[in-house]
């Protein structure tokens, strides 16, 4: 329980900042939880909406939020996921857990990427 909680508070750390930590708690559910992938989802949905809701009030509180770009990527990701969650409904476990751990490799390579030209940059 101690352990559910503070991965919690992590990952609403990492919302809070904007850096999104529904990634990091669906490894946490699924690899060190023993939470099935469907429930996984269904719990980081539940975690998402409130934070993000509460991060972007804050947010844009504080003038954060440059919401002619925003908008527009809210409208097309919600009409993605929406597409896309109707498309995986049917799909097999396993098929899920390669494309989820595909996306992770993709954005852990690309922020490798994206650090290592600012470092170069700077230098």
């Amino acid at each position: 329980m101690i352990v559910s909680i503070l991965a919690g508070l992590g990952c609403g750390l990492l919302s809070g900042l904007g850096i999104g930590g529904g990634s990091l708690l669906m490894l946490y559910l699924t690899a060190a939880a023993g939470v099935s992938a469907a429930d996984a989802r269904g719990i980081n949905l539940l975690f998402f909406l409130p934070t993000a809701l509460i991060s972007v009030a804050l947010h844009a509180k504080h003038g954060c939020v440059a919401w002619r770009s925003a908008i527009p990527a809210a409208v097309c990701g919600c009409l993605t996921g929406a597409v896309l969650a109707w498309l995986t409904a049917g799909l097999e476990l396993a098929v899920l857990k390669k494309a989820f751990g595909a996306y992770l490799l993709l954005t852990g390579v690309t922020e490798l990427v994206f650090a290592l030209r600012r470092t170069e940059s700077k230098a």
